[in-house]
């Protein structure tokens, strides 16, 4: 992975510094809270329902063991000894109090991690696929591209004060495992036919009260023309967006209103004017960059132990189908660590898990370890033959759940439990289906299906985008739940499609398991999807099956 260089220690250090001086006026009175909000937000300090909240940066979801045990002090140190990881591949403390944060921020940057741009109205932590540099369908390792990316938008003086925040994804496989279409700029990794590298380039998803689906602005964009261009994007983005209406100045909105032709010809013309700019230093920098991305010293070995502890154990079994990715190197095999068991809160994870996860890595993983925008987290590279010890050692931990991609893998924000902007709580919602689902015995039955949970219309649990979507809102002080179907997140994203009227607290368990009885009755045959069925039948078998006990009692 990528390691600071002197100015990237320095510039850290320095915010540290600079941040810590802030909070001291902050707790002396000379700063007034509507002084310091936006100074403590460049920071990644937010201010939730219950205390401050801090967001620390896992850029495009890397992290090493080293750092991983660092969180795992900082957890016991200054918060409760848990961290939450997000949607957006960084984890969150929710308990630090205010004069403690310069600790834990100098702690972090001892580890070459820190909270700088995860809020505020500027470039965010920039996502990638978390099984880069691993996944056997992968064209090219999208991380060297993200570290570039990450390296130029870090204060970048024209893009502090952007109209609105702004999030950049990047896939470096056919099969997008990072929800680029849902990004303002999202990037895709493609090959011409002359078998050149570049990206297919997205301009305008995102989802919150106005989700939409992002465009195509470049079929293929030239590997050395990444930061020019990203640069006119953002150039116009900065020009264009609107700042009279914080709800309408995402670039989605930019685009929808001024046209994507007219979008795009601003965009060229900008990227015109800036691409002679760019000499070739960017170029040299991602070398250097790509080189600190080299693949590990894979193993060779027999991998026949593993093929008959996978015949002869059904519980390794269940585990291996559900929570392993096949690897660009045949011997070995990417780890999904679910961090959904049933009735726990997803994406969290105890310090303890987090040694122990730091402790695997590094015993049979290569020293790698990835957070998932699903709020999992991944081992890239272990080796077959690992598998069962690195199991048994998960199971014991309390993270061996076996249900990646299932119906408790779920997606959920801190909702109204932590977050000062939700409307409705997601945690328990999220529990409660995974136990109800578990007692029930059908979640295989069922199989892959993504529900995704959000606690406010902002949609950080990417609800729209959920094969089911659960959204919570407020209707009149009481909790209610609008339930979408059909939305997908994958390189054939679309918004998922409302039923019609929500549903109380005590009411969204049933009403998806109503749902979910139908798509079993529906399906034509065991090895079609919930989505595939959804595509094929439409919405009204599955609303004539929710809403029958309403539809019953206006008949009577």
């Amino acid at each position: 992975m990528y390691s600071y260089s002197d100015f990237d220690e320095a510039f850290v250090r320095s915010r540290v510094a600079q941040f810590a001086n802030q909070i001291e006026r902050r707790l002396d009175g000379s700063l007034t809270e509507d002084e310091f909000r936006p100074l403590r937000l460049m920071n990644g300090l937010y201010l939730q329902l219950h205390a401050y909240m801090l967001r620390v940066a896992i850029p495009y979801g890397t992290i090493s063991p080293h750092q991983m045990r660092q969180l795992a002090t900082i957890a016991d140190t200054w918060d409760k000894g848990y961290g939450h990881f997000t949607t957006r591949q960084n984890i969150q403390f929710n308990w630090p109090k205010l004069p403690e944060v310069p600790a834990i921020l100098a702690a972090l940057a001892d580890v070459e991690m820190h909270a700088i741009q995860t809020s505020g109205n500027c470039v965010r932590n920039v996502t990638a696929d978390h099984f880069a540099g691993a996944a056997a369908d992968e064209i090219a390792d999208p991380r060297p591209y993200a570290e570039l990316l990450r390296q130029w938008s870090t204060d970048h003086p024209e893009f502090q004060f952007l109209p609105r925040k702004f999030k950049i994804a990047i896939t470096g496989a056919p099969n997008d495992r990072a929800v680029t279409a849902a990004h303002d700029i999202g990037l895709r990794i493609v090959r011409n036919a002359a078998g050149e590298t570049g990206f297919q380039v997205l301009v305008g998803g995102g989802l919150g009260r106005t989700p939409m689906v992002a465009m195509v602005v470049r079929d293929f964009l030239p590997e050395a023309d990444l930061l020019p261009y990203v640069e006119a994007v953002l150039s116009v983005y900065n020009s264009f967006g609107r700042r009279d209406n914080k709800f309408k100045a995402r670039i989605k909105i930019t685009l929808h209103e001024t046209g994507k032709d007219e979008i795009t010809r601003l965009v060229e013309a900008e990227f015109a004017r800036l691409r002679p700019l760019f000499g070739g230093n960017d170029q040299a920098l991602l070398a250097e960059i790509r080189a600190a991305f080299a693949p590990p010293a894979f193993r060779d070995a027999p991998v026949e132990a593993y093929d008959a502890f996978h015949k002869a154990d059904p519980v390794f079994r269940a585990w291996a189908d559900t929570n392993l990715t096949a690897h660009r190197n045949g011997q070995y095999a990417i780890v999904t660590v679910s961090l959904k068991a049933p009735g726990k809160t997803p994406g969290d994870a105890t310090s303890d898990q987090m040694r122990l996860l730091a402790d695997l890595a590094e015993r049979y993983g290569h020293g790698d370890l990835r957070i998932s925008h699903e709020q999992n987290v991944i081992l890239p590279h272990v080796h077959k033959s690992d598998l069962p010890v690195l199991h048994a050692a998960l199971v014991k931990a309390g993270l061996g759940t076996a249900n990646v991609g299932l119906l408790s893998d779920i997606i959920a924000c801190p909702g109204m439990d932590y977050c000062a902007l939700a409307t409705a709580r997601s945690i328990p919602v999220a529990q409660e289906l995974a136990t109800h689902f578990e007692a029930l015995k059908l979640e295989h039955e069922i199989g892959p299906l993504k529900i995704k949970i959000s606690g406010c219309i902002n949609a950080c649990g990417h609800h729209h985008v959920g094969h089911i979507g659960i959204l919570g809102l407020d209707r009149a002080g009481v909790e209610n739940y609008q339930i979408t179907l059909g939305g997908d997140g994958t390189e054939d994203a679309v918004i998922g499609e409302k039923t019609g009227p929500g549903f109380a607290y005590d009411e969204i368990v049933p009403a998806i398991e109503r749902i979910l009885r139908a798509y079993l009755g529906l399906r034509q045959e065991a090895s079609e999807t919930f989505l595939q069925a959804f595509k094929r039948v439409g919405m009204e078998p599955f609303k004539a099956a929710l809403y029958a006990s309403e539809a019953a009692q206006d008949a009577a």
